[in-house]
C-alpha cells in the first residue's frame, strides 16, 4: 500500500525528509480496526517527530495523527464498529501513523465521523478536539469556578489548531468568557469569528492588555504555544487560586512564581491514554462522538483552512513547512491517495 515516511529524522530541507513509499497492508486483531484512509491533517507533533524521532533499524517511520476513513476490516474483539462505518480519530504515538492508504487503530480511541462534514473537514478535528476537550474539562475543569476570579479563560495562541477548537468548545459548552490571543489582522479576525469575546495581541505584553479589559483577573489560562515567553505575564494576570495549563514543550518551566497565588499547573498530552492504555482509554472515542454531535447540531464547526491533494510526500512537505513557519491558521488537511 502507498504511504509517506522516512528513515532518517532531521530537518525538512533534505530530499529524504519525507518520501513516497510502499509498505505491507496489516491485518487487524483484538480491538483494532483497519481503516481505508480518505483524509489526514498535520499537527505540530508531526514536525517534532520528523525532526527527532528515528524508526527502528531498517524500517520506515510513518507519521500522521489525524485521520478520517472507512472501516474495511475489524478484529475479533471489536464491538463499536462494523465494516463500512465512517470514522475519525487521532491514533497513537507508539504505533505507525495514518499517512498511509490503510491504517490500524484501536477502536477505543475512534469516533463516528460527523455526518454533516466532508472527509477533509472532519480530518481537521480529532487531535486538536481531544487536546482542547481534555485540557478544558479534565485538567482545568473550567466548569468549576474559582472563588473571586473572573469566570474567564485566556487561550494563548487562539488561532492555531488547538486554540481554534478550544474557543468553540468553551463557548458551546460553558458560560466562561473567552479571551484569545492573536497577533495578525487575519488571525485576530479568525478567533473573533470562532467566538472569542475578547482578542489581545501576544506580540505585546499580555498583562496590561488583559487588565485593560476591565473584567478582573481570569480564573483560567490555556497556553498552546510560546509558554516561556508569556509565563511572567501569566503569573501577573491570572487570579489567585487560578488554574494554568499548557501543551507546548518549554526547555524549562519555572512554576515557582505561581506559589504565592497557589496556582495549579496542568499538562495535557492527548496521547497519554493510548500510550499507557489507561482504564479510561475509551473516553477518547466517546469524546469524539460528542464532538461529532456538536458539529452536526451546528454548535461548533471544522477548523480546516487549507486542503492539499493528494496525500503524498510533496504535499506533506508543504504542510510541514507551513507549520514550522509559525504562520499557520486553523488546520491543513490532505485528501486522497
Amino acid at each position: 500500500m502507498k504511504a509517506v515516511g522516512y528513515k532518517t529524522p532531521g530537518s525538512l530541507d533534505r530530499v529524504d525528509a519525507l518520501v513516497d513509499i510502499e509498505i505491507p497492508r496489516l491485518q487487524p486483531s483484538g480491538r483494532d480496526i483497519l481503516v481505508e484512509v480518505s483524509a489526514v491533517s498535520v499537527n505540530p507533533v508531526d514536525t517534532k517527530v520528523r525532526a527527532g524521532g528515528a524508526p527502528e533499524a531498517g524500517q520506515w517511520k510513518v507519521l500522521g495523527w489525524d485521520a478520517v476513513g472507512k472501516v474495511v476490516e475489524a478484529g475479533p474483539a471489536v464491538t463499536n464498529f462494523k465494516v463500512g462505518d465512517a470514522v475519525f480519530y487521532a491514533g497513537s504515538l507508539i504505533r505507525p501513523g495514518a499517512n498511509s492508504q490503510y491504517h490500524l487503530v484501536d477502536e477505543r480511541i475512534v469516533g463516528k465521523k460527523p455526518l454533516s462534514l466532508s472527509n477533509a473537514e472532519a480530518a481537521a478535528l480529532p487531535l486538536t478536539a481531544i487536546t482542547a476537550w481534555e485540557m478544558l474539562f479534565d485538567r482545568l475543569d473550567i466548569r468549576k469556578p474559582v472563588a473571586g476570579a473572573a469566570n474567564a479563560i485566556v487561550i494563548v495562541g487562539g488561532a492555531g489548531g488547538v486554540g481554534s477548537i478550544a474557543i468553540q468548545l468553551a463557548r458551546a459548552l460553558t458560560d466562561v468568557t473567552v479571551i484569545a490571543t492573536a497577533s495578525r489582522p487575519e488571525t485576530q479576525s479568525w478567533v473573533k469569528e470562532l467566538g472569542a469575546h475578547h482578542v489581545v495581541d501576544h506580540s505585546k505584553p499580555l498583562a496590561g492588555q488583559i487588565a485593560a479589559l476591565g473584567i478582573g483577573a481570569p480564573a483560567f489560562v490555556f497556553s498552546t504555544t510560546e509558554t516561556t515567553k508569556h509565563l511572567k505575564d501569566i503569573v501577573e494576570f491570572i487570579a489567585p487560586q487560578g488554574r494554568f495549563g499548557l501543551i507546548d514543550d518549554p526547555d524549562v518551566l519555572d512554576v515557582v512564581p505561581f506559589k504565592r497565588k497557589a496556582v495549579s499547573t496542568h499538562w495535557e498530552l492527548m496521547f497519554t491514554r493510548s500510550l499507557y492504555e489507561t482504564p479510561d482509554m475509551g473516553e477518547q472515542g466517546q469524546l469524539l462522538n460528542e464532538v461529532a454531535a456538536l458539529i452536526d447540531a451546528g454548535k461548533i464547526r471544522t477548523t480546516i483552512t487549507q486542503t492539499l491533494s493528494p496525500i503524498n510526500a510533496e504535499n506533506l512537505r508543504k504542510a510541514h513547512a507551513t507549520l514550522e513557519s509559525g504562520k499557520a491558521r486553523g488546520k491543513i488537511v490532505l485528501e486522497g491517495f
